[in-house]
């Protein structure tokens, strides 16, 4: 299944994708693509629902985040060697783990704001896993029974506040608007194998980034058995997994960093693609 939320920010409902492309409310069965649905019986009967038999929505509509109320929204840092090495820093011994705050959730085609004085943001690609059960020091072979499914997800990044003033990364990581998700959730049993798919990012038609998530340094059953004895996962959280080279900073002889008026377009194989605008905050 490929489950979404659209309309207006804050008035979203919940819709599946049919076969064929077409938007189909869920209103009428479910209150919203969240984590008590994912949890839920509910989210099984789905599977057997008759698509066909649903109210189209207009193509048109805006899509919201892909997950309604995410409670946690963790990010995994330098996950590709190869991003770590245009990064100047060494691979990790374990993950590199950080947070996104609420605020920065956003739908996969909404403007992406650079804050207030920022002269280094950036942009990153990722695979999203998102929990479909409560978590808590599991084993890396029971770790893919606690995901629900997969998404797109932008890991927009103010490199000064991350790395130049003090402190951790969630400065740089977490502004608003810095993580668009989404355009929707794909289930995991749409998804052969999450370590076989390619994913890219472009700005204003550019190919910066050209991978595939084979290349992760720890994959996603190490993830979140890791991040298991750390916090108890819920469902409805969402894990960012980390991202390939490519970032503006990396770029060489000069960094590139985003300038309000460009457009941000990325895709991961089977999960979508989603497009931003660039504005100032």
């Amino acid at each position: 299944m490929k489950l979404l939320r659209y309309g207006p920010a804050g008035q979203e409902k919940p819709g599946i994708l049919d076969a064929q492309g077409v938007i189909r409310d869920l209103s009428g069965i479910v209150h919203d693509i969240d984590g008590k649905l994912l949890a839920s019986q509910q989210y099984e009967t789905l599977k057997t629902l008759d698509l066909q038999g649903l109210p189209a929505v207009d193509a048109s509509v805006r899509l919201g985040p892909c997950v309604g109320s995410i409670g946690k929204f963790v990010c995994i840092g330098l996950n590709y060697a190869d991003h770590a090495a245009e990064s100047g820093l060494p691979v990790p011994a374990e993950p590199v783990v950080f947070n996104k705050w609420q605020s920065a959730v956003v739908g996969a085609y909404d403007d992406v704001k650079i804050p207030r004085g920022s002269t280094k943001t950036d942009w990153e690609v990722e695979l999203g896993v998102v929990i479909g059960r409560q978590a808590s020091y599991i084993e890396e072979d029971q770790a893919m029974d606690y995901v629900a499914g997969y998404c797109v997800v932008n890991d927009v990044s103010e490199r000064e506040y991350q790395i130049e003033r003090g402190g951790t990364w969630d400065k740089g990581k977490g502004c608003d608007t810095f993580g668009p998700t989404g355009p929707w959730l794909v289930t995991r049993d749409e998804i052969a194998d999450p370590h076989n798919l390619r994913l890219w990012l472009e700005v204003d038609g550019k190919r910066y980034q050209d991978g595939s998530t084979s290349t992760m340094i720890f994959r996603v059953p190490q993830i979140v058995a890791y991040l298991s004895r750390f916090m108890t996962l819920y469902p409805g959280d969402v894990i960012s997994t980390g991202t390939p080279p490519g970032v503006g900073m990396g770029q060489k002889p000069e960094p590139v960093y985003l300038k309000a008026g460009q457009v941000m377009r990325l895709g991961i194989d089977g999960l979508g693609e989603q497009r931003q605008r660039v504005v100032n905050a």
